[in-house]
Protein backbone atom coordinates (compact mmCIF):
# COMPACT_ATOMS: atom_id res chain seq x y z
CA UNK A 1 0.00 0.00 0.00
CA UNK A 2 1.33 3.43 -0.90
CA UNK A 3 1.40 6.30 1.54
CA UNK A 4 -0.67 9.29 0.55
CA UNK A 5 1.21 12.54 0.29
CA UNK A 6 -1.34 14.91 1.77
CA UNK A 7 0.57 18.01 0.68
CA UNK A 8 0.69 16.81 -2.92
CA UNK A 9 -3.04 16.11 -2.91
CA UNK A 10 -3.87 19.45 -1.28
CA UNK A 11 -1.80 21.36 -3.82
CA UNK A 12 -3.02 19.47 -6.89
CA UNK A 13 -4.37 21.79 -9.55
CA UNK A 14 -7.11 21.12 -12.03
CA UNK A 15 -6.25 21.32 -15.72
CA UNK A 16 -7.45 24.33 -17.60
CA UNK A 17 -8.13 27.89 -16.58
CA UNK A 18 -9.85 28.42 -13.23
CA UNK A 19 -13.21 30.21 -13.50
CA UNK A 20 -13.58 33.43 -11.51
CA UNK A 21 -16.94 34.73 -10.38
CA UNK A 22 -15.95 37.82 -8.41
CA UNK A 23 -13.55 40.70 -9.03
CA UNK A 24 -11.93 40.47 -5.59
CA UNK A 25 -9.43 37.57 -5.22
CA UNK A 26 -10.07 37.47 -1.46
CA UNK A 27 -13.77 36.85 -2.07
CA UNK A 28 -12.85 34.08 -4.52
CA UNK A 29 -10.63 32.44 -1.89
CA UNK A 30 -13.33 32.59 0.76
CA UNK A 31 -15.88 31.16 -1.68
CA UNK A 32 -13.47 28.37 -2.63
CA UNK A 33 -12.81 27.47 0.99
CA UNK A 34 -16.51 27.63 1.84
CA UNK A 35 -17.44 25.34 -1.04
CA UNK A 36 -14.68 22.86 -0.11
CA UNK A 37 -15.96 22.70 3.48
CA UNK A 38 -19.54 22.44 2.22
CA UNK A 39 -18.53 19.50 0.04
CA UNK A 40 -16.89 17.73 2.95
CA UNK A 41 -19.97 18.29 5.11
CA UNK A 42 -22.22 16.94 2.34
CA UNK A 43 -20.14 13.76 2.17
CA UNK A 44 -20.32 13.41 5.96
CA UNK A 45 -24.09 13.93 5.82
CA UNK A 46 -24.44 11.17 3.21
CA UNK A 47 -22.37 8.79 5.30
CA UNK A 48 -24.48 9.58 8.37
CA UNK A 49 -27.61 8.93 6.33
CA UNK A 50 -26.09 5.59 5.30
CA UNK A 51 -25.37 4.70 8.94
CA UNK A 52 -28.95 5.55 9.91
CA UNK A 53 -30.35 3.42 7.07
CA UNK A 54 -28.08 0.49 7.96
CA UNK A 55 -29.20 0.70 11.60
CA UNK A 56 -32.86 0.77 10.57
CA UNK A 57 -32.30 -2.29 8.38
CA UNK A 58 -30.51 -4.14 11.19
CA UNK A 59 -27.32 -4.33 9.14
CA UNK A 60 -24.06 -4.16 11.09
CA UNK A 61 -22.50 -0.70 10.86
CA UNK A 62 -19.04 -1.41 9.56
CA UNK A 63 -16.80 0.63 7.29
CA UNK A 64 -17.20 -2.05 4.62
CA UNK A 65 -21.02 -1.91 4.83
CA UNK A 66 -21.01 1.89 4.75
CA UNK A 67 -18.71 1.92 1.71
CA UNK A 68 -20.77 -0.79 -0.06
CA UNK A 69 -24.16 0.86 0.56
CA UNK A 70 -26.01 2.02 -2.54
CA UNK A 71 -29.19 4.05 -1.96
CA UNK A 72 -32.42 2.87 -3.54
CA UNK A 73 -34.40 5.30 -5.71
CA UNK A 74 -36.30 6.81 -2.77
CA UNK A 75 -33.14 7.35 -0.72
CA UNK A 76 -31.35 8.80 -3.76
CA UNK A 77 -34.21 11.25 -4.34
CA UNK A 78 -34.20 12.28 -0.67
CA UNK A 79 -30.46 12.87 -0.83
CA UNK A 80 -30.76 14.84 -4.06
CA UNK A 81 -33.45 17.07 -2.50
CA UNK A 82 -31.28 17.59 0.59
CA UNK A 83 -28.30 18.56 -1.58
CA UNK A 84 -30.35 21.06 -3.59
CA UNK A 85 -31.72 22.70 -0.44
CA UNK A 86 -28.28 22.69 1.19
CA UNK A 87 -26.56 24.41 -1.74
CA UNK A 88 -29.43 26.90 -1.96
CA UNK A 89 -28.93 27.81 1.71
CA UNK A 90 -25.17 28.17 1.29
CA UNK A 91 -25.40 30.31 -1.85
CA UNK A 92 -28.54 32.22 -0.80
CA UNK A 93 -26.79 35.59 -0.60
CA UNK A 94 -25.18 35.12 -4.03
CA UNK A 95 -28.55 34.24 -5.56
CA UNK A 96 -30.19 37.24 -3.91
CA UNK A 97 -27.54 39.60 -5.25
CA UNK A 98 -27.85 38.14 -8.75
CA UNK A 99 -31.62 38.55 -8.63
CA UNK A 100 -31.18 42.16 -7.52
CA UNK A 101 -28.81 42.82 -10.41
CA UNK A 102 -31.20 41.20 -12.87
CA UNK A 103 -34.04 43.30 -11.49
CA UNK A 104 -32.07 46.48 -12.13
CA UNK A 105 -31.38 45.35 -15.70
CA UNK A 106 -35.10 45.87 -16.40
CA UNK A 107 -34.88 49.48 -15.22
CA UNK A 108 -33.67 52.25 -17.52
CA UNK A 109 -30.52 54.11 -16.43
CA UNK A 110 -32.62 57.23 -15.83
CA UNK A 111 -35.07 55.36 -13.57
CA UNK A 112 -32.18 53.77 -11.68
CA UNK A 113 -30.55 57.20 -11.16
CA UNK A 114 -33.88 58.61 -9.93
CA UNK A 115 -34.30 55.70 -7.47
CA UNK A 116 -30.75 56.11 -6.19
CA UNK A 117 -31.21 59.89 -5.80
CA UNK A 118 -34.44 59.37 -3.87
CA UNK A 119 -32.78 56.97 -1.42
Amino acid sequence: MTTLDVNTLANAKAKGKRPYFFDDPAVERVLSITMAVAGELAVTRERLDTVERLLEAGTPVTKANIDAYRPDDDAAQERQAWHAEYISRILRIVHQELEALQATDDVSPEELADKMAAS
